[in-house]
């Protein structure tokens, strides 16, 4: 009790300073346990958890794309008399017929096509003090011109060009080549031409067709060649391997016509 009495003032102040040091560790946890919660409050909000998308409906589309593979086809030229009443013309001896089904360009019949070609060919080597030079014989039977379409010979060395080609290389011994390497102006393509193979390159067509009506037949037409039937004046303006295409030059209309050998 004299103890007690003695120090009770220090053992006060003992049992204080341990309730602070107790109340300082639990703010230490409690701060970190705050913290903690607080940092994962902000997560949830700022970054919450992603959630799947559901699965997209392309059905619609899928429905789409398969009418798009068999679309429909309305026709508002042939037999449609709102956007396209019928027109009768007068034939030649006097009768009245409708237009595009007895009379007209559609009836045309092409009866032939014949491909045109740019042939170029090693004629023959000369050598002489000057060096070798060589004769290629061109001829390009699609060219405007009647004049352009026979053929002409060309005198070259190694290295030289004009309109048509470069002579880049001879094979073989000069005098005497195996074949020469040639480079196209048009196209930039090198090829190669011998004495007994000709390159051979098709740069066009010509086309016979007739038309029945009149009793007109128009041979070796090229583009650009004037066709007047049915009391109007065509051009042909384009011939492909498999059609004719004719231009109406009162309107510009361009009728094409098959050909089926």
């Amino acid at each position: 009790m004299q103890f007690l009495k003695k120090h009770y003032e220090k053992i006060l102040l003992g049992i204080v300073l341990a309730g602070l040091i107790g109340v300082l560790v639990f703010m230490l946890f409690y701060i970190a346990s705050d913290k903690e919660s607080m940092e994962g409050q902000a997560t949830s909000l700022i970054n919450p958890p992603a959630k799947a998308l559901p699965e997209m409906d392309l059905s619609t589309n899928g429905t789409a794309m398969t009418r798009l593979q068999t679309p429909s086809l309305l026709d508002l030229e042939t037999g449609n008399k709102v956007f396209n009443p019928f027109e009768w013309v007068k034939t030649a001896d006097g009768r009245l017929v409708k237009k595009d089904t007895s009379v007209g360009p559609r009836i045309a019949v092409v009866t032939n096509i014949t491909p045109l070609y740019l042939v170029m060919t090693l004629v023959s080597a000369t050598t002489n003090d000057a060096g070798a030079r060589y004769v290629i014989g061109v001829e390009k039977q699609a060219a405007p011109s009647p004049a352009k379409r026979v053929k002409q010979q060309r005198y070259v060395s190694k290295g030289d060009k004009n309109e048509t080609f470069t002579l880049v290389d001879v094979i073989g011994a000069p005098e005497n080549p195996d074949s020469v390497l040639i480079k196209l102006a048009d196209t930039g393509e090198t090829v190669t031409v011998t004495r007994d193979k000709p390159y051979r390159r098709v740069d066009g067509y010509m086309a016979d067709f007739r038309y029945d009506p009149e009793k007109k037949a128009f041979h070796n037409c090229r583009v650009g060649t004037r066709t007047p039937f049915n009391f109007t004046d065509f051009i042909v303006s384009e011939i492909g391997q498999s059609y004719v295409v004719l231009t109406d030059q009162s309107n510009q209309k361009k009728t094409t016509l098959p050909f089926a050998p």
